[in-house]
Protein backbone atom coordinates (compact mmCIF):
# COMPACT_ATOMS: atom_id res chain seq x y z
CA UNK A 1 0.00 0.00 0.00
CA UNK A 2 1.44 3.77 -0.64
CA UNK A 3 1.95 5.59 2.07
CA UNK A 4 -0.12 8.31 3.68
CA UNK A 5 -4.09 8.33 4.50
CA UNK A 6 -6.18 6.60 2.93
CA UNK A 7 -8.82 7.47 0.62
CA UNK A 8 -12.45 8.87 2.33
CA UNK A 9 -15.01 6.04 2.43
CA UNK A 10 -17.77 6.36 0.54
CA UNK A 11 -20.95 7.37 2.25
CA UNK A 12 -23.14 7.37 -0.76
CA UNK A 13 -24.20 5.58 -3.96
CA UNK A 14 -26.37 6.89 -6.52
CA UNK A 15 -27.58 5.34 -9.70
CA UNK A 16 -27.97 7.20 -12.69
CA UNK A 17 -29.95 6.66 -15.73
CA UNK A 18 -28.67 7.99 -19.01
CA UNK A 19 -29.55 8.53 -22.42
CA UNK A 20 -27.14 8.53 -25.69
CA UNK A 21 -28.94 9.57 -28.80
CA UNK A 22 -28.15 11.38 -32.37
CA UNK A 23 -24.57 11.25 -33.21
CA UNK A 24 -23.27 9.90 -29.87
CA UNK A 25 -24.68 6.62 -30.61
CA UNK A 26 -21.46 5.87 -32.99
CA UNK A 27 -19.13 6.94 -29.83
CA UNK A 28 -17.51 3.40 -28.32
CA UNK A 29 -18.52 2.72 -24.69
CA UNK A 30 -14.98 3.53 -23.50
CA UNK A 31 -14.74 7.24 -24.73
CA UNK A 32 -18.63 7.68 -23.06
CA UNK A 33 -16.48 6.78 -20.01
CA UNK A 34 -13.86 8.63 -20.68
CA UNK A 35 -16.04 11.93 -21.20
CA UNK A 36 -18.26 11.05 -18.12
CA UNK A 37 -15.62 10.80 -15.71
CA UNK A 38 -14.75 14.52 -17.24
CA UNK A 39 -18.25 15.47 -16.32
CA UNK A 40 -17.98 14.38 -12.76
CA UNK A 41 -14.69 16.19 -12.30
CA UNK A 42 -16.47 19.57 -14.14
CA UNK A 43 -19.89 19.42 -12.10
CA UNK A 44 -17.13 19.32 -9.46
CA UNK A 45 -18.72 15.61 -7.57
CA UNK A 46 -17.16 14.52 -4.63
CA UNK A 47 -15.94 10.86 -6.18
CA UNK A 48 -14.63 7.96 -4.09
CA UNK A 49 -11.69 6.41 -5.53
CA UNK A 50 -9.86 3.21 -4.69
CA UNK A 51 -7.16 2.90 -2.56
CA UNK A 52 -3.99 1.69 -3.85
CA UNK A 53 -1.23 3.16 -6.18
CA UNK A 54 -3.43 3.82 -8.53
CA UNK A 55 -6.75 5.16 -7.58
CA UNK A 56 -10.01 5.37 -9.92
CA UNK A 57 -13.36 7.01 -9.62
CA UNK A 58 -15.33 4.40 -7.88
CA UNK A 59 -17.33 4.20 -11.30
CA UNK A 60 -19.32 1.09 -12.23
CA UNK A 61 -21.13 0.05 -15.70
CA UNK A 62 -23.78 -1.91 -16.28
CA UNK A 63 -24.97 -3.39 -19.18
CA UNK A 64 -23.64 -0.88 -21.79
CA UNK A 65 -24.74 -0.56 -25.70
CA UNK A 66 -23.08 -1.76 -28.44
CA UNK A 67 -21.28 1.16 -30.39
CA UNK A 68 -23.68 2.26 -33.12
CA UNK A 69 -26.70 1.80 -31.01
CA UNK A 70 -28.53 4.87 -29.22
CA UNK A 71 -30.25 4.58 -26.24
CA UNK A 72 -32.93 5.71 -23.40
CA UNK A 73 -32.09 3.35 -21.39
CA UNK A 74 -28.21 2.81 -19.73
CA UNK A 75 -26.55 2.58 -16.13
CA UNK A 76 -23.88 3.87 -14.26
CA UNK A 77 -23.55 3.92 -10.78
CA UNK A 78 -21.34 5.88 -8.92
CA UNK A 79 -20.44 5.93 -4.75
CA UNK A 80 -19.18 9.78 -3.29
CA UNK A 81 -18.01 11.00 -0.21
CA UNK A 82 -20.58 12.93 1.18
CA UNK A 83 -24.73 12.29 0.65
CA UNK A 84 -25.61 14.65 -2.39
CA UNK A 85 -29.36 15.62 -3.27
CA UNK A 86 -30.07 13.39 -6.32
CA UNK A 87 -32.12 15.96 -8.46
CA UNK A 88 -29.52 18.66 -7.79
CA UNK A 89 -26.89 16.35 -8.91
CA UNK A 90 -29.00 15.56 -12.37
CA UNK A 91 -29.13 18.89 -13.17
CA UNK A 92 -25.34 19.68 -12.23
CA UNK A 93 -24.05 16.90 -14.09
CA UNK A 94 -26.39 17.09 -17.28
CA UNK A 95 -24.55 20.48 -17.85
CA UNK A 96 -21.82 19.22 -17.96
CA UNK A 97 -22.32 16.53 -20.34
CA UNK A 98 -22.06 16.85 -24.12
CA UNK A 99 -25.23 17.32 -26.39
CA UNK A 100 -27.18 13.68 -26.63
CA UNK A 101 -25.78 12.37 -23.60
CA UNK A 102 -28.92 13.37 -21.66
CA UNK A 103 -29.16 12.33 -17.66
CA UNK A 104 -32.37 11.33 -16.99
CA UNK A 105 -32.97 10.20 -13.48
CA UNK A 106 -30.77 9.51 -10.38
CA UNK A 107 -31.84 7.77 -7.58
CA UNK A 108 -29.89 6.88 -4.21
CA UNK A 109 -28.90 3.16 -3.97
CA UNK A 110 -30.43 1.48 -1.66
CA UNK A 111 -30.74 -1.87 -2.38
CA UNK A 112 -27.80 -4.01 -3.72
CA UNK A 113 -27.30 -5.90 -6.91
CA UNK A 114 -28.71 -3.41 -9.96
CA UNK A 115 -27.20 -5.50 -12.47
CA UNK A 116 -28.80 -8.30 -11.65
CA UNK A 117 -31.93 -7.29 -12.33
CA UNK A 118 -31.37 -5.77 -16.04
CA UNK A 119 -32.84 -9.05 -16.79
CA UNK A 120 -33.50 -7.57 -20.56
CA UNK A 121 -33.37 -5.31 -23.35
CA UNK A 122 -36.84 -3.78 -25.24
CA UNK A 123 -35.14 -2.95 -28.67
CA UNK A 124 -36.27 -0.79 -31.63
CA UNK A 125 -34.91 -1.72 -35.00
CA UNK A 126 -36.26 0.83 -37.86
CA UNK A 127 -35.23 -0.38 -41.33
CA UNK A 128 -35.40 2.06 -43.68
CA UNK A 129 -35.91 1.03 -47.24
CA UNK A 130 -37.75 -2.19 -45.69
CA UNK A 131 -41.44 -2.93 -46.96
CA UNK A 132 -43.73 -3.24 -43.85
CA UNK A 133 -45.41 -6.38 -45.40
CA UNK A 134 -41.99 -7.90 -45.83
CA UNK A 135 -41.14 -7.35 -42.06
CA UNK A 136 -44.21 -8.75 -40.96
CA UNK A 137 -43.74 -11.98 -42.72
CA UNK A 138 -40.01 -12.19 -41.79
CA UNK A 139 -40.92 -11.82 -37.90
CA UNK A 140 -43.30 -14.62 -38.16
CA UNK A 141 -40.86 -16.75 -39.82
CA UNK A 142 -38.20 -15.92 -37.04
CA UNK A 143 -40.96 -16.37 -34.51
CA UNK A 144 -41.78 -19.65 -35.92
CA UNK A 145 -38.49 -21.19 -35.53
CA UNK A 146 -37.73 -23.44 -33.41
CA UNK A 147 -34.15 -22.19 -33.04
CA UNK A 148 -32.12 -19.88 -35.37
CA UNK A 149 -28.52 -20.03 -35.46
CA UNK A 150 -26.32 -17.33 -36.53
CA UNK A 151 -22.04 -16.90 -36.10
CA UNK A 152 -20.26 -13.85 -34.62
CA UNK A 153 -16.59 -13.16 -34.80
CA UNK A 154 -15.18 -12.82 -30.49
CA UNK A 155 -11.94 -12.39 -29.55
CA UNK A 156 -11.52 -16.44 -29.19
CA UNK A 157 -12.87 -16.90 -32.97
CA UNK A 158 -15.97 -17.75 -34.79
CA UNK A 159 -18.62 -18.28 -32.53
CA UNK A 160 -22.39 -19.92 -33.10
CA UNK A 161 -25.01 -19.35 -30.98
CA UNK A 162 -28.98 -19.65 -31.26
CA UNK A 163 -30.68 -15.90 -31.68
CA UNK A 164 -33.95 -17.05 -31.03
CA UNK A 165 -33.65 -18.33 -27.97
CA UNK A 166 -33.12 -14.83 -26.59
CA UNK A 167 -36.02 -13.53 -27.79
CA UNK A 168 -39.14 -13.51 -26.02
CA UNK A 169 -41.58 -11.47 -28.08
CA UNK A 170 -40.95 -9.54 -31.78
CA UNK A 171 -43.24 -7.84 -33.92
CA UNK A 172 -43.42 -5.45 -36.76
CA UNK A 173 -45.52 -2.36 -37.59
CA UNK A 174 -47.88 -3.52 -40.78
CA UNK A 175 -47.34 -0.05 -41.95
CA UNK A 176 -44.62 2.64 -42.14
CA UNK A 177 -42.75 5.32 -43.64
CA UNK A 178 -40.07 7.70 -43.71
CA UNK A 179 -39.66 10.76 -45.07
CA UNK A 180 -37.64 11.59 -47.98
CA UNK A 181 -34.29 12.86 -46.51
CA UNK A 182 -34.69 11.46 -43.42
CA UNK A 183 -32.82 8.07 -41.85
CA UNK A 184 -30.26 8.11 -44.49
CA UNK A 185 -32.40 6.95 -46.95
CA UNK A 186 -34.01 9.21 -50.20
CA UNK A 187 -32.35 12.39 -49.20
CA UNK A 188 -32.75 14.89 -51.93
CA UNK A 189 -34.22 12.29 -54.77
CA UNK A 190 -37.77 14.05 -54.62
CA UNK A 191 -39.80 10.46 -54.37
CA UNK A 192 -41.44 11.70 -51.22
CA UNK A 193 -42.17 9.10 -48.48
CA UNK A 194 -40.20 5.44 -48.64
CA UNK A 195 -40.88 2.55 -46.87
CA UNK A 196 -39.83 1.94 -43.32
CA UNK A 197 -40.75 -1.18 -41.00
CA UNK A 198 -40.07 -0.55 -37.42
CA UNK A 199 -39.60 -3.89 -35.54
CA UNK A 200 -39.89 -4.18 -31.68
CA UNK A 201 -38.30 -7.17 -29.71
CA UNK A 202 -37.55 -8.02 -25.52
CA UNK A 203 -34.38 -9.68 -25.84
CA UNK A 204 -33.13 -11.84 -22.42
CA UNK A 205 -29.47 -10.69 -21.71
CA UNK A 206 -27.94 -14.69 -22.13
CA UNK A 207 -24.29 -16.06 -22.51
CA UNK A 208 -23.03 -15.29 -25.12
CA UNK A 209 -25.17 -11.86 -25.41
CA UNK A 210 -27.51 -11.75 -28.39
CA UNK A 211 -27.60 -8.46 -29.93
CA UNK A 212 -30.24 -6.16 -32.16
CA UNK A 213 -27.55 -6.92 -35.05
CA UNK A 214 -27.93 -11.00 -34.28
CA UNK A 215 -31.78 -10.72 -34.54
CA UNK A 216 -31.18 -9.22 -37.91
CA UNK A 217 -28.71 -11.46 -38.99
CA UNK A 218 -31.02 -14.19 -37.91
CA UNK A 219 -33.79 -12.70 -40.02
CA UNK A 220 -31.64 -12.93 -43.30
CA UNK A 221 -31.25 -16.31 -42.17
CA UNK A 222 -34.67 -17.51 -41.91
CA UNK A 223 -36.80 -15.60 -44.30
CA UNK A 224 -33.96 -13.27 -46.99
CA UNK A 225 -34.64 -10.02 -45.07
CA UNK A 226 -31.71 -7.75 -45.75
CA UNK A 227 -31.80 -4.39 -44.97
CA UNK A 228 -30.73 -1.91 -48.16
CA UNK A 229 -29.01 0.41 -45.55
CA UNK A 230 -27.52 0.45 -42.13
CA UNK A 231 -30.53 -0.32 -39.63
CA UNK A 232 -31.12 2.27 -37.32
CA UNK A 233 -31.50 0.66 -33.49
CA UNK A 234 -32.41 1.96 -30.44
CA UNK A 235 -32.40 0.55 -26.80
CA UNK A 236 -36.41 1.64 -25.09
CA UNK A 237 -35.56 0.32 -21.44
CA UNK A 238 -33.87 -2.44 -19.77
CA UNK A 239 -35.17 -3.93 -16.51
CA UNK A 240 -36.70 -7.30 -14.72
CA UNK A 241 -38.97 -8.88 -17.35
CA UNK A 242 -42.54 -7.73 -15.60
CA UNK A 243 -44.10 -11.16 -15.25
CA UNK A 244 -41.02 -12.22 -13.46
CA UNK A 245 -40.50 -15.55 -16.23
CA UNK A 246 -39.46 -16.45 -19.30
CA UNK A 247 -43.14 -16.01 -20.71
CA UNK A 248 -44.30 -14.59 -23.79
CA UNK A 249 -44.60 -10.54 -22.49
CA UNK A 250 -48.05 -9.33 -23.26
CA UNK A 251 -46.71 -6.54 -25.60
CA UNK A 252 -43.41 -5.77 -27.12
CA UNK A 253 -42.93 -2.52 -25.63
CA UNK A 254 -41.39 -0.71 -22.30
CA UNK A 255 -44.43 -1.78 -20.45
CA UNK A 256 -43.11 -5.04 -20.58
CA UNK A 257 -40.07 -4.80 -18.56
CA UNK A 258 -40.13 -3.15 -14.46
CA UNK A 259 -37.80 0.33 -14.14
CA UNK A 260 -35.56 -1.87 -12.31
CA UNK A 261 -34.47 1.32 -10.10
CA UNK A 262 -38.07 1.10 -8.29
CA UNK A 263 -37.09 -1.21 -5.44
CA UNK A 264 -34.42 1.68 -4.58
CA UNK A 265 -37.14 4.05 -4.99
CA UNK A 266 -39.20 1.80 -2.36
CA UNK A 267 -36.46 1.38 -0.28
CA UNK A 268 -35.79 4.84 0.13
CA UNK A 269 -39.48 5.37 0.54
CA UNK A 270 -40.03 3.68 3.15
CA UNK A 271 -36.61 4.82 5.09
CA UNK A 272 -38.52 7.75 4.87
CA UNK A 273 -41.22 7.01 6.16
CA UNK A 274 -39.54 6.07 9.56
Amino acid sequence: MPDGPPPPPTVQKLRIRYAKRGRLRFTSHRDIQRVFERALRRARVPMAYSAGFTPHPKVSWAGAAPTGVASEAEYVEIGVTRALVPAELAAALDGSLPADLDILEIVEAATPNLMERLEASVWEIRLPGVEPAAAVAAVAAFAAADEVLVERMTKNGVRTFDARAAVTAIEADAAGFVSAGEGGVGEGDGRGDRPCAILRLVVRHLTPAVRPDDVLTGLARVAGLVPPVPPQVTRLAQGPLRDGSDATPASVSVEALSDPLDPDRVAAGSAGDR
